[in-house]
């Protein structure tokens, strides 16, 4: 099996984490819900997608830099907001906000992280947005905003498609549940993987630290787990986007967006943007592909109306055919938890310049010289294709 460095694409370093982190660790950041047919779609329906290449142009000078929100970036990518991944790598936040600063690429952490926004920013330069959950405690909720706009965050992304959380049998049947049921087999399996216990087995304690010094008791994972149980806010509507615009004063990035119909409305209630997500398929199994829903959504939207495509990116190509059918950008999640896994702050770096480099081969290969140029005119669906012939 390669270190980080010899990975090749985003497979290797899944697999390079797979051998490197407990089973149950590893499938917390893999899996998906139920059945888990809407992760699975999630990266095979780029699939019915076929580029159409343009010959004898030009292209020795190609450019894969991005304006999101004011702000110039190297490539159409954003590290996104995970859960815990101080349990793939000790401080693993930190980890990928240097990753970021140093590619170049946006980093949003997540308000559930192993590592508060406060100690990310100590640690780096890195151009940060938020992602926050909605909470009824809108005390808490004002107290977040608050702190991520003292550390400089830009951008504010509302995660809306968890008011309920999906089932994630592969968690169910390995235990890693409020409370832990871990079996005797799954505890020699963290003893086994002596690289990770040391790291973060036998490293500081997990907490959901952006909690910390707040009315919550933060002392452990599970009581803070409990608490935010009880604390979606399942009554939260259109209405709830105006008080998180006021308060926050910048961009608000709606996160979970996957109908036309809703994409319209967050336009026309002053969302900045949205994200067109299934949360990686960890909610509604069944739910469309990010990707078979952009064009749609795109349809229904002003042109300049930013989107952003989260959910199902293994390859550059992958990032271009998102910007060809109207995506801004792109968001990964589980591409860099398995670069951390891998090799920490360096392996994060490892997953994003594998797929800078798919995308600039892609481009280069599609006859583009910038992403502006991409429109669905380069490509075609597999349904199309067949039709031809």
């Amino acid at each position: 099996m390669p270190n980080h460095k010899q990975c090749i694409n985003i497979d290797d370093l899944r697999l390079h984490a797979k051998k490197r982190l407990p089973k149950s660790v590893f499938e917390f950041i893999d899996g998906g819900a139920q059945d888990e047919i809407t992760l699975g779609n999630n990266n095979k329906d780029f699939r019915n997608f076929r580029f159409i290449p343009r010959v004898l142009t030009d292209i020795s000078h190609r450019n894969q830099e991005v304006e999101l929100f004011g702000q110039r970036y190297s490539t159409p990518l954003i590290l996104g907001p995970v859960g815990l991944a101080g349990l793939v790598r000790r401080e693993g936040e930190n980890h990928a906000a240097m990753a970021a600063a140093n590619q170049n690429v946006p980093f949003c952490p997540s308000s559930m992280s192993t590592c508060s926004i406060e100690e990310i920013t100590q640690k780096t330069s890195a151009r940060q947005w938020f992602q926050l959950y909605v909470l009824r405690d809108r005390g808490i909720t004002r107290e977040f905003i608050r702190r991520a706009k003292e550390t400089h965050c830009s951008v504010l992304v509302v995660t809306v498609d968890t008011k309920l959380l999906g089932a994630r049998e592969r968690d169910i049947r390995n235990g890693f549940v409020v409370p832990p049921k871990f079996t005797l087999s799954t505890l020699f399996d963290f003893l086994i993987h002596t690289r990770w216990l040391f790291d973060v087995g036998l490293g500081r304690k997990i907490k959901y630290r952006n909690f910390d010094n707040t009315s919550v008791n933060a002392n452990s994972v599970m009581s803070i787990t409990e608490f935010i149980k009880e604390q979606w806010d399942v009554s939260i509507n259109w209405d709830d986007i105006a008080w998180f615009k006021e308060q926050w004063g910048g961009p608000v990035v709606i996160k979970g967006i996957l109908s036309p119909k809703d994409a319209r409305i967050a336009e026309s209630i002053g969302a900045d943007g949205v994200i067109v997500s299934n949360h990686g398929g960890r909610q509604l199994d069944g739910a469309i592909s990010s990707i078979s829903a952009l064009a749609k959504i795109k349809a229904s939207v002003s042109e300049d109306y930013p989107l952003i495509l989260d959910g199902g990116i293994r390859r550059g190509s992958d990032v271009v055919k998102a910007i060809a059918l109207g995506a801004k950008a792109c968001m990964l999640g589980r591409p860099w938890l398995y670069g951390l896994a891998s090799g920490g702050q360096d392996g994060v770096e490892r997953c994003i310049e594998i797929l800078k480099a798919e995308i600039d081969l892609t481009l280069g290969l599609l006859g583009v010289t910038q992403l502006n140029d991409l429109n669905p005119s380069y490509l075609s669906r597999t349904s199309d294709f067949d039709a031809l012939g």
